[in-house]
């Protein structure tokens, strides 16, 4: 099987949320589907109906979680230098709008735009891999051609 890289951080962000699902989200759910069969004919019953979803979802996330982190190689990237990889925190600078970003290239499970986690198979992740501060790359993203400058590459 495919190994997939991962941060100890974004390992250990997965893991929580699957221990989280099978301590207490599963358990909640059975009990509910429990409470919902108690009120009777299920073909009408729409609060057993949303718990088999909800069971259903919970159940599924589960299976994804365990194949992840089954095949997670998680990166020591404290123990990295030099050019922008795997694990970096980087600073970047929008050339056109002078707007600063502050990313982390990290494997696609544990990506996260919003909370600047950016996907190592990313467009911009992509054109980032190899340079060094200083450096300019040019991205083609879905909102057409963009200009970055490279302000710092860090390691922890």
């Amino acid at each position: 099987m495919e190994k997939i890289p991962m941060t100890r951080s974004g390992f250990d962000t997965l893991d929580a949320e699957l221990r989280q699902l099978k301590s207490a989200e599963r358990p909640a759910v059975i009990r509910a589907i429990a409470e919902a069969r108690e009120h009777g004919d299920l073909s009408e019953n729409a609060e057993y109906h949303a718990a088999r979803e909800k069971q259903s979802f919970i159940e599924g996330r589960i299976k994804e979680l365990e194949s992840i982190l089954g095949r997670a190689e998680v990166i020591d990237t404290a123990r990295l230098s030099g050019s922008i990889k795997f694990g970096a925190r980087i600073t970047i600078v929008d050339e056109d709008t002078e707007e600063e970003h502050h990313y982390q290239i990290v494997g696609e499970a544990e990506a996260d735009i919003e909370r600047g986690l950016l996907n190592i198979r990313s467009p911009l992740a992509r054109a980032l891999i190899g340079k060094d501060e200083g450096d300019s790359v040019e991205v083609r993203t879905p909102g057409g051609e963009r200009s970055y400058e490279v302000i710092s590459v860090r390691y922890e």
